[in-house]
């Protein structure tokens, strides 16, 4: 678990330097406490401080705010982990040697914009972006959205190994789940559910060999989307 931990770190997630690999502390994350603080108008976590820092594409963020950002969206007001939109036209996440052409990297680049203006944690629309802008030549742009995307990955994997239930990762969208071990160069073999409220997801890698799978915990997720919409009950 530990090189696979690495290797997305170094490779997909791309830090350059290791000590920043090895400062990153797993751990499952204090939710009442989190909820407090980007909920505080005088915390440095206060939730619209730190959206404003994400919007204006602040680079200076690290993964302290990161984790607060990612987390902290499952207690504001807007969030539904179920309102991801979908493409008329799917494109493939994981194919990183499709070369679109420039009419279709146009399109993919304002349906993403529009889809990640409505929600801003939307990480498939968000690789979409980023895959598309290196192929306009949009380096530097497609840099910034790379280190978003980054650190929102390196958040979830901050919650835990994913081993087992009690080291579960957090997601605040099902859809993270995959676009995490797509990432991570896997396909999404098969998908289970267990009470209470963990996923477990076993992968094959490139090969198509069977490589076990990974728990997270979307108990948070569910508690919050049940509080808004009690009916779904």
């Amino acid at each position: 678990m530990r090189s696979i931990i690495t290797f997305l770190l170094t490779i997909v997630i791309g830090l350059s330097a290791s000590a920043q690999i090895n400062k990153l502390k797993r751990e499952k994350p204090d939710l009442e406490k989190i909820k407090a603080e980007t909920l505080d108008s005088k915390s440095p976590y206060y939730y619209p401080r730190l959206m404003q820092e994400f919007q204006r594409n602040d680079t200076l963020m690290k993964i302290d705010k990161y984790r607060h950002l990612y987390l902290g969206y499952m207690f504001q007001e807007d969030y539904n982990p179920y309102r991801s939109s979908q493409r008329a036209i799917q494109y493939n996440v994981l194919n990183r040697s499709t070369k679109l052409t420039r009419q279709e990297c146009d399109s993919v680049i304002a349906y993403a914009e529009k889809a990640l203006a409505d929600n801003p944690f939307n990480l498939g629309e968000m690789v979409l972006l980023i895959n598309a802008l290196r192929e306009k030549g949009k380096a530097n742009l497609a840099n910034i959205w790379q280190y978003k995307l980054n650190y929102l990955l390196m958040a979830i994997v901050s919650t835990g190994t994913g081993e087992d239930e009690e080291n579960a990762w957090y997601v605040i969208e099902p859809q993270h789940e995959y676009v995490l071990l797509n990432m991570m160069d896997y396909t999404v073999d098969d998908h289970v559910f267990y009470d209470p409220s963990y996923e477990y997801i076993t992968v094959k890698d490139a090969e198509g060999k069977n490589r076990g799978g990974y728990y997270f915990n979307i108990g948070p997720l569910l508690q919050e989307y049940y509080r808004k919409h009690p009916d779904e009950l």
